[in-house]
């Protein structure tokens, strides 16, 4: 009889002491999961190129966090945060909002920095759960000048105040630089990579030495990314939309990797998102809500570096649906016995897709 899973099946109990709340001193030094076999063995990030073949393509995602975090207040005093999730035109953003009451449309907020956010309305439509804004000047730019990294909702240091002024400068450099992959190039993310998080300089230089090749796509991400997923029923879910991007020399190499017997190794979920998505449905580019649960049909990826992630997530549900359910979860109960570190600032594992144990 086929399993049809439920939200419930993705839960579990994590030690609040397991959420990593700053990175690991060096990138590489993190702890890696070897999760390809029934045993899990125990390594460091450093180990990966050893446990790749040459003629293996990484794919990476090259989206670049902004400072998509800007503060400011409402004409009647009161604080608010804005998490810019999309810039849409030259003025023109979408955001998620922190305040106590929402302005009416129309109203005009004056942000740390000296611009105006006027409020637009609900996006995509009345009932979303966005809103979009009109910024006085060329929002990547205020960004830039204005805006504070767009952290996780669980690393503590950074929540819990409207107040730009809590952040201590070390923690903000810490972030800066950190929470930011070393190959970062298009501007547009609310939310890092994490699985890309952990390359350096001297992992990559190893991978090419072992003679596996690289390439890239861009999945911007959004803080949706977050989200928990709160319908028993899945299929009642509705996923969040991100935008992709499938550049052609990384379709040319994926057809160069299958010819050569070579496997894809997706660095990070949203790589996975990027390449399923363009494998569904044939375009390059464009807005992707792909929802992946245990039985889906993988036609891309291979094997899959990935962080640790939360309860009832997406991430975990896609992660269950490449390596196989009952798999994961043992997996998780030995990195928690293990005591690895979860979530973005966390150690990461290395999955290989398995046949799909049901049909949803």
């Amino acid at each position: 009889m086929t399993h049809v899973y439920r939200l419930s099946d993705f839960d579990f109990e994590l030690p609040q002491s397991l959420i990593a709340q700053h990175p690991a001193p060096e990138r590489s030094a993190s702890r890696l999961l070897d999760g390809r076999t029934q045993v899990a063995v125990d390594r460091i990030f450093k180990d990966l190129p050893q446990l790749l073949q040459a003629g293996d393509l990484l794919v990476f995602n090259d989206t670049q966090v902004v400072k998509a975090r800007l503060f400011g207040e409402k004409p009647t005093g009161g604080k608010l945060e804005l998490l810019v999730e999309r810039v849409l035109t030259e003025h023109q953003v979408v955001a998620h909002m922190k305040v106590s009451k929402k302005p009416p449309v129309g109203t005009v907020m004056p942000m740390v920095g000296g611009f105006t956010a006027t409020m637009l309305g609900r996006w995509p439509d009345e009932n979303g759960q966005l809103f979009k804004f009109e910024f006085s000047d060329e929002p990547h730019r205020l960004m830039q000048q204005h805006g504070h990294m767009p952290l996780p909702p669980y690393i503590e240091r950074h929540q819990n105040t409207l107040d730009p002024e809590h952040e201590s400068p070390a923690d903000q450099a810490e972030d800066e630089r950190r929470y930011q992959t070393v190959f970062a190039k298009h501007p547009g993310a609310a939310a890092a990579p994490t699985a890309a998080l952990h390359f350096d300089q001297g992992v990559l230089e190893a991978l090419q030495a072992r003679g596996v090749a690289t390439a890239s796509v861009t999945l911007h991400v959004g803080a949706g990314t977050f989200q928990p997923v709160k319908t028993e029923n899945l299929a009642e879910h509705r996923m969040h939309s991100e935008w992709y991007n499938m550049p052609a020399p990384t379709v040319q190499a994926i057809q160069d990797c299958r010819a050569r017997g070579g496997r894809v190794v997706a660095v990070g979920t949203t790589s996975v998102r990027t390449l399923e998505s363009w494998a569904q449905t044939g375009l390059t580019s464009g807005d992707t809500q792909i929802f992946i649960t245990p039985g889906f049909k993988f036609q891309v990826v291979d094997l899959l570096i990935t962080n640790f992630h939360l309860p009832k997530s997406t991430l975990l549900m896609l992660v269950s649906a490449l390596a196989g359910f009952e798999h994961m979860h043992a997996l998780y109960r030995h990195a928690i016995a293990q005591r690895y570190r979860f979530f973005s600032y966390g150690d990461a594992m290395l999955l290989e897709r398995k046949k799909p144990d049901v049909e949803v």
